[in-house]
Formats: C-alpha cells, sequence, structure tokens
C-alpha cells in the first residue's frame, strides 16, 4: 500500500515528525550529537533560501518535531536535506550503518494560531509529559527552549565533509577524528523566528508566554504523580536501544482549533486526491498533456514506463 499523497499550501505553517528506525534511540542526546545536529538544521535552513522558517524544534532520542513556516515544496527538499545528513553524520556517531529513519516523514498543515500554540505546547512538553525528566529545562537534547527564553539566534557547528574529502592524500587527522575534526567545521547560525501570533509582542512578553507554557506542562506532571527517569538515564542509554513498546497513533490530517477548518481541510484534500489520480491516469494512458495539482509531485517519465513519486 502506497503512501498517502502530499498536499502543500502555496505558503503555510506544518507540524513535522520524524522517528528513528523500530524506534531506536539513535538520536540519544550527548553534547556532540547536539552540535551535530543543531549544525545540521540550521544548514537545512540555511539552505533552505528563505523558504521555510523555523518556529520551535525538539529533538528526542528516537525522534524529533518541528514547527515550521513554509512555501510551496520547499518542505520536501529541506526535510530530504536534514534526514540524509541527520542519518550520515549522527549515524556515525552512533555507530549505525543501516537504515536511520523508519518511514517517510509526516507533515500536518497547522491553521490557526491557537493550534500553532498547541503544537508549540506540545514542543515544550517533551521529556516531562514521557515522564523522562522533571522539568522542560533538564532535558538534554536539543530543543528551542533556550532560544524562545534567550538569544533567538543561536552558533553551532556544520562538520563540512565535502571539504575534508577535499584534503585526502594531504596530512589529515586519524580517521575515527577526521570527519568531526575543528579543521573542516564552520560556524552556521540558527535562528529561531517568533510565532506569528506573538509578532506583535515585546521580547519578555513572549519570553513570559513561552513560561506559561511550561509551568502548565510541568503542572500538569506533577499531578500524574509518575516515577522519572532522570536526564543522567537519559544520556546514559544505548543509541541501539529498540524500545519494547512504542505508542503510536494516527497522524491527523491536520492541527485546528475548530471542527470547521478541519471539514474544509478534508475536502480540499479529497478534491486534490481526485485531481491528482485523474491526471495520474491520463499519464498511465500516454496523455502527457494532463495538469497536476499545483504543488505536488507528478510522476516522473523514464521509457518505457512511469514511476508515480507521491
Amino acid at each position: 500500500m502506497g503512501w498517502p499523497l502530499r498536499m502543500f499550501q502555496e505558503e503555510g505553517y506544518y507540524f513535522v515528525t520524524s522517528r528513528c528506525f523500530q524506534g531506536r534511540l539513535l538520536l540519544r542526546p550527548s553534547a556532540k550529537v547536539n552540535e551535530v545536529v543543531g549544525g545540521v538544521l540550521a544548514r537545512a535552513v540555511q539552505q533552505s533560501a528563505g523558504n521555510v522558517r523555523l518556529h520551535a524544534f525538539t529533538f528526542a532520542s528516537n525522534h524529533f518535531h518541528l514547527l515550521v513556516w513554509t512555501r510551496g515544496v520547499a518542505l520536501a527538499s529541506f526535510m530530504q536535506y536534514l534526514r540524509a545528513n541527520l542519518s550520515k553524520k549522527v549515524g556515525r556517531l552512533a555507530d549505525w550503518s543501516g537504515g536511520f529513519w523508519e518511514r517517510r516523514y509526516s507533515a500536518e498543515p497547522v491553521l490557526d494560531d491557537t493550534a500553532l500554540v498547541g503544537r508549540l505546547r506540545y514542543v515544550l512538553a517533551h521529556g516531562v509529559k514521557e515522564g523522562l525528566v522533571e522539568r522542560s529545562a533538564e532535558w538534554p537534547g536539543l530543543t528551542c527552549l533556550p532560544q524562545l527564553l534567550g538569544p533567538a539566534r543561536r552558533l553551532f557547528q556544520w562538520f563540512n565533509w565535502t571539504k575534508r574529502w577535499s584534503r585526502r592524500g594531504s596530512e589529515d587527522t586519524a580517521e575515527g577524528e577526521g570527519r568531526f575534526a575543528e579543521e573542516i567545521a564552520e560556524p552556521v547560525e540558527l535562528e529561531v523566528a517568533p510565532m506569528p501570533c506573538w509578532e506583535g509582542l515585546g521580547e519578555e512578553e513572549r519570553q513570559r508566554a513561552v513560561r506559561g507554557l511550561v509551568e502548565q506542562v510541568e503542572a500538569e506532571a506533577r499531578a500524574r504523580n509518575r516515577p522519572v527517569l532522570g536526564a543522567r538515564a537519559v544520556r546514559a542509554q544505548h543509541p541501539h536501544t529498540r524500545p519494547e513498546h512504542l505508542e503510536r497513533s494516527p497522524r491527523p490530517l491536520g492541527h485546528a482549533s475548530t471542527r470547521q477548518s478541519l471539514k474544509e481541510l478534508r475536502e480540499q484534500y479529497r478534491a486534490f486526491v481526485a485531481a491528482f489520480r485523474e491526471a495520474a491516469a491520463r499519464w498511465m494512458r500516454g496523455d502527457f498533456s494532463a495538469s497536476f495539482p499545483l504543488f505536488s509531485f507528478p510522476p516522473r517519465v523514464v521509457p518505457g514506463r512511469v514511476i508515480r513519486i507521491l
């Protein structure tokens, strides 16, 4: 069974999730992993040339969430770059050579300001709602919280492996260190943009709003009175560990604060799928004049057959 068709807007906000293969802890936090992840994320935003804007993020041990604004299909190339580089570089740190990601990432449109704040709250709740740490600030993985409560820009190192390979034959560091040597590290800046519904607020007001969300999350966790694993134990887990149980839930078509907005999104998606399938059927019959919906990925034509890219 194929993956559902992706429907992108001319521009819009998306809640993005990607999970590691079999839920393994391949993104387990450490100082080096956080630096590499931050550099790759910053580089991916930079490579998007302004077509992707980052509003929130958190990296768990076996998945990550992003809250982004993007234009058209720019999210597709952004995610391809991000996931490919994370799999190569974090995979190297974790001594993992197999497939890094479990399946295709999800990208769910966020349709209004209330839903955006709700998704931000979900991002900030990571680690606390799962009983891994008591406070959001204690999560040892990479998260946007420090940038939401302090300077919005943060410098990371991008390890330029292209530069490393171009230096082959010259004096280099040892094989085990060369891929993350200071000589090939380039500073790259990662910026977290203000939430659009908070752009009219001052910096202190935005920070107060973030602290309010965090306090709500932590109060709810205390009320559940669950034991907490702790940051030290999180860092001590082996990255190849496969959890015995993974929480899986159906991915929503989108996020909105009203049923009417979700109903309209479902109707729009049905029309999109119908138009795509009609155009694809015509292509399969050799009629390449058929038009596909805007911001979709038409089939790729090769001699003798048609390959569908969803």
